[in-house]
């Protein structure tokens, strides 16, 4: 068993001083059995660490239903099993641009702007769910013969928040809760941050994406003593749905990391790996310098232009990196593992022959519909990740009236009398064309993912005020949730009415299969299709979106078989080519 702690200066194991070489990677983006793959690029990269997220809102989706707490301690065991050690961040918020921050949906709804204080509605689910996922971790840490050898206290509070009773009580309930390695904060290199995000007696690490010496020197203004550690260097970025990719000169990054080892400080590459935002768990940011802006969703891809790719393979980046942390590693670096298999033999076309309209979807898979005299938000309605039918009536006669969907978050295709009217946005939620009466206003709305950081961390989604022709609310609202969870349950999505296509365009839920082979890793491309999400085999890849600028989704190889194989698309907006394309 080792005994891992912090001395003056330096991370201690059994008394003798380590340097943290760590890397990031999230188990719940990369595939389970993918996991061991990854983990021994990380080793070959010169790692001698992984850190990991752990998103409260995957493990807990409703109060008290906890669903795969186990898979993190899985992972731990993988990385202990590929010779790592682990930092655990824990949260409760992680930001990690996951839905939400990670926070669930139905707490962060209840409580609002109490989040991430020492409210005790906030702090009691809170210790509900330490008393739950901490078990996985404690048995794992490394004096009980385990990889974990830190623990994060919140995440990067400083940027958010300065209750520091509220930090302070964490760091009990991890303590009480049987964490016994060192405890740690992460915020950025500014005295507002430092001040509102470190808490005394918990190690202060501070993260950036270059000048360690000066985020250094502002963290020694702070903190005189203790190792020096970037939490988060940020070798690269993520990208936003219609946004320019984000990419990050490898050279230039390799000098950022040689500059942070030059200082004597450890390091968590973040991200090492990015992987995937599978089943639409992306989250969203807001533009501008206090983060109040128009709504940012992040693409489903989260390669973060990382030194291992989206789909495991090493880049420039990766082998430039692995010159760097060489040279600060005992003995040769192990072989970089071969690259995972990839797709043999399989089609590069798949026909989407069958379809349901997207009303007969959201009848049979979608929730109870619900009347009430203003729409209830997706909150309200128990859905996270999915989308919302609104209807109203615009009394008449009267002339033609603006119709505005007020509060609306975040997307809305608008029917009129069953005619396609408009789509609309958030910035813009205004019809093009005046509405008369009597109407039917029908209003399908999308999450495009919640926000993850900065003040409107946990904001509403769908129409958040009302229906308003000219000044005047439309009361009477009808409303039906449909969750994308409800595509898991294969036999109700067979049960659906499928038959042939409507051509051309028409929205709902396709299918079509196809024959492998050798099953390995793939990309789908869906050519002239819109906006929506696809399942292959009942795993939900994630979103897909014209808009760019990630043009096609990953397909982990363990997600098809030999034999024959199913898609499914599930089109919001407007269907494309009537196939897709599996390479």
């Amino acid at each position: 068993m080792a005994d891992f702690t912090v001395g003056d200066k330096d991370f201690l194991v059994d008394g003798r001083p380590v340097r943290l070489l760590s890397g990031a990677l999230h188990y719940f983006r990369v595939h389970e059995e993918q996991w061991p793959h990854r983990l021994r690029m990380l080793r070959a990269m010169g790692l001698n660490c992984v850190e990991t997220y752990v998103p409260w809102n995957l493990h807990e989706p409703s109060p008290g239903r906890f669903t795969d707490v186990e898979a993190l301690g899985r992972f731990l065991d993988a990385a202990h099993e590929a010779g790592l050690w682990a930092i655990v961040r824990p949260g409760p918020y992680i930001c990690a641009e996951w839905d939400n921050g990670g926070l669930p949906h139905w707490l962060t709804a209840a409580v609002g702007a109490r989040v991430r204080t020492g409210d005790p509605e906030f702090l009691g689910p809170v210790e509900r769910w330490f008393r739950r996922l901490l078990p996985q971790v404690v048995s794992r840490q490394t004096g009980r013969g385990g990889p974990v050898v830190m623990v994060q206290v919140e995440n990067e509070y400083g940027s958010y928040g300065s209750d520091l009773p509220y930090l302070s009580t964490l760091a009990a309930l991890l303590r009480t809760g049987g964490i016994d390695v060192p405890l740690f904060t992460s915020d950025g290199p500014e005295d507002h941050m430092l001040t509102g995000g470190s808490v005394p007696g918990v190690l202060a690490t501070v993260n950036f994406g270059s000048g360690a010496r000066s985020a250094f020197a502002t963290l020694r203004e702070h903190r005189a003593g203790g190792p020096l550690m970037c939490m988060e260097f940020w070798c690269g970025w993520f990208d936003h749905w219609g946004g320019v990719p984000a990419v990050r000169d490898p050279v230039e990054a390799a000098g950022a990391l040689r500059e942070i080892l030059a200082c004597g400080a450890s390091v968590n590459i973040y991200m090492a790996h990015g992987g995937t935002n599978f089943a639409g768990r992306a989250g969203a940011n807001r533009a501008g310098a206090l983060h109040d802006g128009a709504l940012e969703p992040d693409v489903t891809s989260y390669d973060y232009d990382a030194p291992v790719d989206e789909a495991g393979l090493p880049t420039e980046k990766f082998w430039l990196f692995r010159e760097v942390l060489a040279e600060y590693r005992e003995g040769p670096l192990p072989d970089v593992p071969p690259p995972p298999p990839v797709l043999g033999d399989g089609p590069s076309r798949v026909e989407t022959e069958t379809w349901v309209p997207l009303d007969e979807v959201i009848d049979a898979l979608g929730g109870p519909e619900t009347l009430t005299p203003m729409p209830p938000s997706f909150e309200e309605l128990g859905v996270d990740q999915g989308l919302v039918r609104y209807l109203v009536e615009v009394p008449g006669p009267r002339r033609p009236y603006p119709l505005t969907l007020s509060g609306l978050r975040d997307l809305a295709v608008v029917q009129v009398d069953g005619v396609r009217a408009g789509v609309l946005r958030e910035e813009d939620p205004v019809l093009a064309e005046p509405v008369a009466g009597p109407a039917v206003v029908e209003a399908w709305v999308e999450s495009l993912g919640r926000v993850n950081y900065g003040p409107r961390t946990g904001e509403p989604k769908g129409i958040t005020g009302g229906f308003l022709h000219e000044r005047q609310y439309l009361h009477g609202v009808r409303a039906r949730g449909l969750r994308l969870d409800a595509f898991d349950d294969a036999a109700a999505v067979g049960a659906l009415p499928f038959r042939a296509p409507a051509w051309p365009g028409a929205r709902g839920l396709y299918g079509g299969s196809f024959d492998v082979v050798a099953p390995g890793d793939a990309r789908l491309r869906l050519p002239g299709w819109t906006r929506g999400f696809v399942w292959v085999n009942g795993f939900c890849l994630g979103r897909y979106w014209a808009v760019g600028p990630q043009e096609s989704l990953y397909v982990p190889g363990p997600v098809l078989r030999a034999g024959r194989n199913e898609v499914w698309v599930l089109e919001l907006e407007s269907a494309g080519a009537g196939h897709v394309r599996l390479a």
